[in-house]
């Protein structure tokens, strides 16, 4: 199985249209227009049910004591997690691609509702944990939200955009599930996996 992502070359820099938040000309951050790349996949197994696409960052600190702290630095050996920032399945076996801005197309302050979309299920992305308490941003984060590395981390962050292919016709998830509760339900159901990374850095001095 094989998936493109025309956006950026696999393993290249992600633009800052499919991203949460970027470097503005002054000053730390400012949010970015948040579209979703458009996705597409072929070469599935014969006997594929439906699909899945999982998009998370393993570079994730471990610890926000340091994140976004003006005259201080994330360091490199500072332990990293999974922050998902896609969850999407039942995504029935007749699609085989997803449009650019057809999950996200800007940034929705307190977060997209998840649920029954035309092109499949979302769940929950990590931005519902990094929100909440944010009386101006917290809620359930639906669908696809983009990247936004802390702008002061001294390592590059690797986006995974993964497409599974599955027996089943679908996976018994529902409400506010995560991408760690989809990955879970796919256990003993994958065929096939296709990825394509990406990388971005709100980091100045990072190239």
């Amino acid at each position: 199985m094989k998936i493109s992502i025309d956006s950026w070359p696999n393993g290249g820099p992600i633009p800052s249209k499919f991203a949460f938040g970027r470097i503005p000309e002054k000053g730390r951050f400012e949010l970015a227009e948040n579209i979703n790349p458009a996705i597409a996949w072929n070469g599935a197994p014969a006997n594929t049910k439906s699909f899945a696409i999982i998009c998370h960052d393993p570079d994730v600190p471990s610890s926000g004591e340091d994140v976004n702290q003006e005259d201080k630095t994330v360091p490199a050996d500072l332990p990293r997690v999974d922050f998902y920032h896609w969850v999407l399945v039942n995504v029935p076996v007749g699609v085989n691609n997803i449009a650019e801005g057809a999950d996200s197309s800007s940034v929705t302050p307190k977060g997209k509702t998840p649920g029954q979309q035309k092109h499949g299920l979302t769940g929950i992305n990590s931005y519902t944990d990094w929100f909440a308490g944010d009386t101006n941003m917290g809620g359930n984060y639906g669908g696809y939200d983009g990247p936004c590395p802390p702008w002061n981390d001294s390592i590059m962050h690797h986006y995974h955009f993964s497409v599974y292919a599955l027996d089943v016709d679908h996976l018994e998830l529902s409400g506010e599930f995560t991408g760690s509760d989809a990955i879970s339900a796919m256990q003993g159901h994958v065929l096939a996996q296709a990825e394509h990374m990406g990388t971005y850095s709100m980091n100045p001095d990072i190239k």
